[in-house]
């Protein structure tokens, strides 16, 4: 009975004309594939947690607005306060509260902001507390 290989079953094996490769680069073309690049860093932006915006009572509405009042009388003598505002997040629903001792530059309530002498612009509504030194005495 005739095999179907047996034309070439006691033929040596053919030999590449090109040197083998040293270990080094042999084991290289094994290392491992990553398919999904970028994977972890969605897994690990969707596991990041945000906060809502919290809404304040009547009465804390009242002290902040009072304390707003005060922070514009007193914007010209660059006052330095704590200020805790909430911030959006720039990728997702949601955002967190940042509480950061500051110092004001003016209070601007035509288009409801509040500068710091950084330059940077804190909008008024977003403004969850205000704490300092000059809302003591009033």
């Amino acid at each position: 009975m005739a095999g179907r290989y047996d034309d070439i079953i006691h033929l040596s094996r053919p030999v590449s004309r090109r040197s083998p490769l040293p270990m080094e680069e042999r084991a290289a073309q094994f290392s491992p594939f990553a398919a999904l690049t970028g994977y972890e860093d969605v897994i690990e932006e969707a596991a990041r947690l945000t906060a809502s915006p919290r809404i304040l009572g009547e009465d804390a509405k009242e002290e902040l607005s009072r304390r707003l009042t005060l922070l514009a009388e007193k914007a010209p003598e660059r006052p330095t306060v704590e200020i805790t505002w909430f911030q959006p997040d720039e990728l997702k629903v949601g955002g967190a509260y940042v509480t950061q001792t500051v110092t004001v530059r003016r209070v601007d309530d035509a288009y409801g902001l509040i500068e710091l002498a950084d330059m940077r612009l804190i909008p008024i509504d977003r403004i969850y507390d205000l704490r300092g030194d000059i809302f003591l005495d009033a």
